[in-house]
């Protein structure tokens, strides 16, 4: 018997630490100058949500559609919101909408962790 993670864990798990990879670079880059910081706010968003996913990912109760919006959402949302944060700070021009749609898509990823946590079978 191993201990590998078992297959349906492994894509949440890859892009939770990407999430994290990205999120630290940010991080370093918006501490120095010439940054203005906003890249530490995207790089905080992004290791915010990394162990959140991986977190519901391990949960085996909570299961179905819930648990696969809440991952896919709050992947996906924080990337989003990160990823305007970059352009902006590297361009100096932002992506109009692509911050709020990101945040918006965060929430609804947080509302169906809620959601799926109620729901959650023994």
């Amino acid at each position: 018997m191993t201990d590998l993670p078992e297959p349906e864990t492994k894509l949440p798990y890859f892009f939770a630490g990407m999430m994290g990879f990205v999120g630290v670079i940010m991080l370093a880059m918006g501490s120095h100058p010439p940054s203005t910081g906003i890249l530490a706010t995207g790089g905080q968003f992004l290791l915010l949500h990394a162990p959140a996913v991986m977190t519901i990912t391990t949960q085996r109760g909570f299961s179905g559609v819930y648990k696969r919006a809440a991952q896919a959402l709050l992947l996906v949302g924080p990337a989003v919101f990160a990823g305007q944060i970059a352009i902006h700070a590297g361009s100096g021009n932002p992506v109009p909408f692509l911050a709020p749609i990101g945040g918006g898509l965060t929430i609804l990823g947080w509302l169906c962790a809620a959601i799926g946590a109620i729901r959650a079978v023994k």
